[in-house]
């Protein structure tokens, strides 16, 4: 999404000379007020029923109830926002469907987690994501991975509340602060009031509305232009249907290599470790149907990418019958689709309310999961530690009123997107830049034993120093060079501004023309690299400190924190390569007499009271070790 939007009055198509401010009618206002109003009644709704009886639990983690459906589409819902919803088409319509190749990396980037993030976090019986970091590494482990999201989401949340409001002022007329306030006011009370239950509820329901408001721009506007098979036709006509792009240089933005392998770090960071969407699966009722919600994201994922291509191609089909006005294509890119959908949708009562229904249910629903997951965060990790005495109404109290605070937190952010003018663009892309370093964190710990405290904390900030170099240098460099981007897709169609969308809204420079050199060439890496190469920098330097820092000697290592990657690897071999390969089963003692798990506690508690608070620990726990398959001359 680009931020520099143009304030300009858009122009109808045909007439080329006048200029013509989209108005809106009495019944597309019915339809964006009763959006805000059903959202609200969910929630109001799931705070009235049982009031006075609400828990901590209920409030923050839906009792841990929910079922498989709701939570997959709460997780399709949660970063399915408006920019995505404008920046995908939009993609599509000036670089072609190369993007669409991004689908390839949700099988992986969305099994991994179910069978290696999911589990281990499940079975710890985890509230907030970053306990994890506490139970595998210490308190301040925990602190600093809290921090950092808290600083990653609290910068992007009011950027994604106010950057399609100006977008849909600028195009529509829409009124720019009514949009901003009635959005923040209306998801701070139902997500404060009702908690996580409401929010995954009113997900499912905006889910719906979005898919609704892109179909309806979908059938109306390929009718109008002759049907999809014509929108095919022109389509690939004009060079916008992309063929295999297998070109392994990763400083090109878009390829099939980067989309489909750089796309699963990226979707690792989103799904894998992010609060929001582990807050999700830890609300289902079984581990199952947490491992099933995620695989059910898959097919929506794929549609929704289906979707906004489609609406990209049928969006260029019809301004090659109809030219844009030269005010429209000067316009941002995130203002094409609004000004698409204004153009075939005029004179359908109802439509285009129901599009900004859609948009606006993109932004309800991202910024929904970021105040109750900044409340959940904040509460287990910052307060309860220090404070464990709380009562459970003033626990109850305390969330909510974390809940309100982040709420109008959100809606001061959008007043400072406001003031920020270029430096936004920065704001934005800081949401993709933290999740790479977060992701190698959990990665360090879960896959590799000997990783300790100093090598974690360490890894960590040099991750983010590295996320922060690379991503503002590039950004310094897109926006101090005055060339127009290029088309890896075959277009010859340039605008003045730079567009990249990705399923996580994350904004990045396109490259130029010209082939750069030096630090500008490293600063031209593919931003679908970024959370690989982070979360690499992260696992690299935090070993290196570990072993220099005596491993994690001296220190207790509960066993549920691990994934064994490499016996749960040789497992998938034949038994006969197994015997090539000297390995054999071991149990539980076999794992304590090598020292690679320490001895199991008696009475379930394990870790150093000193510390941190015992965990209380079953015999899951240890099952995932009890027929493992390790190599006689490596340890985990």
């Amino acid at each position: 999404m680009s931020i520099g939007v143009s304030t300009s009055a858009p122009v109808s198509p045909t007439s080329g000379t006048s200029v013509s401010m989209p108005a809106f009618s009495f019944v597309d206002y019915v339809v964006f007020v009763l959006l805000l109003v059903l959202s609200l009644a969910i929630g109001l709704y799931h705070a009235c029923r049982g009031w006075g009886r609400h828990t901590v639990g209920e409030l923050l983690m839906a009792n841990r109830k929910m079922g498989c459906l709701p939570v997959a589409l709460s997780l399709l819902a949660t970063f399915q926002s408006a920019v995505a919803i404008l920046g995908v088409p939009s993609e599509i319509y000036r670089f072609g469907t190369q993007y669409w190749f991004l689908g390839c990396c949700y099988f992986l980037g969305l099994l991994i987690p179910a069978h290696i993030f999911i589990p281990v976090f499940y079975r710890l019986h985890l509230t907030s994501a970053y306990e994890y970091l506490e139970l595998r590494f210490n308190k301040a482990v925990r602190v600093c991975g809290t921090v950092t999201f808290i600083f990653q989401m609290v910068i992007y949340m009011g950027v994604v509340l106010y950057a399609p409001s100006l977008a849909l002022n600028a195009v529509t007329g829409f009124d720019l602060w009514l949009s901003v306030l009635a959005l923040g006011i209306v998801c701070t009370i139902y997500t404060a009031l009702g908690g996580l239950k409401a929010v995954i509820w009113t997900d499912v329901f905006q889910t719906v509305v979005m898919f609704l408001g892109q179909l309806a721009v979908i059938t109306v506007g390929s009718a109008k232009v002759g049907g999809l098979g014509h929108v095919w036709a022109v389509a690939s006509q004009h060079g916008r249907i992309s063929g295999f792009e297998l070109n392994p240089d990763p400083f090109v933005r878009h390829t099939f290599w980067t989309l489909a392998i750089g796309g699963v770090f990226m979707m690792l960071s989103l799904y894998g470790v992010n609060q929001a969407q582990v807050q999700r699966y830890l609300s289902s009722r079984t581990e199952k149907a947490a491992v099933l919600s995620c695989y059910a994201v898959f097919p929506f994922q794929q549609v929704s990418l289906c979707v906004g291509s489609l609406i990209g191609l049928v969006m260029f089909t019809y301004y090659q019958e109809y030219p844009m006005s030269i005010q429209q294509a000067q316009a941002a890119p995130d203002q094409f689709v609004l000004y698409f959908v204004m153009d075939i949708l005029k004179g359908l009562p109802g439509l285009p309310g129901l599009f900004i229904a859609c948009l606006f249910s993109g932004s309800l629903s991202t910024i929904s999961s970021a105040f109750n997951s900044l409340a959940t965060v904040t509460m287990e990790d910052l307060i309860r530690p220090w404070f464990p005495e709380f009562s459970e109404a003033r626990a109850i109290m305390l969330s909510r009123g974390l809940a309100f605070g982040y709420g109008l937190l959100c809606l001061g952010m959008a007043y400072i997107s406001s003031q920020m003018g270029p430096v936004l663009q920065a704001a934005i892309s800081i949401f993709g830049m933290v999740g790479g370093p977060l992701l190698g964190l959990f990665c360090l710990g879960m896959f590799f034993p000997c990783a300790n405290p100093p090598g974690a904390i360490v890894g960590l900030l040099s991750g983010l120093v590295m996320a922060f170099w690379i991503g503002i240098g590039s950004i310094v460099t897109s926006m101090g060079s005055s060339m127009p981007p290029s088309s890896t897709n075959g277009s010859n169609f340039s605008l003045p501004t730079n567009l990249t969308v990705a399923t996580a809204t994350t904004l990045m420079p396109l490259t130029t023309v010209s082939k750069p050199t030096g630090l500008r060439r490293f600063y031209s890496l593919s931003y679908l690299w970024y959370s690989a190469h982070n979360s690499t920098t992260v696992i690299v330097v935090g070993l290196i400190v570990s072993l220099l820092t005596g491993r994690m000697r001296g220190r207790s290592l509960n066993p549920a924190t691990i994934y064994p990657v490499l016996p749960k690897l040789l497992a998938l071999l034949p038994l006969s390569w197994q015997k090539r390969l000297h390995c054999r089963s071991y149990g539980q003692d076999h794992l304590v007499d090598t020292g690679v798990f320490p001895e199991k506690p008696r009475n379930g508690v394990l870790g150093d009271s000193s510390d941190k608070e015992p965990m209380a620990l079953d015999d899951t726990a240890y099952q995932g070790s009890s027929s493992t398959c390790i190599l006689q001359e490596t340890s985990l």
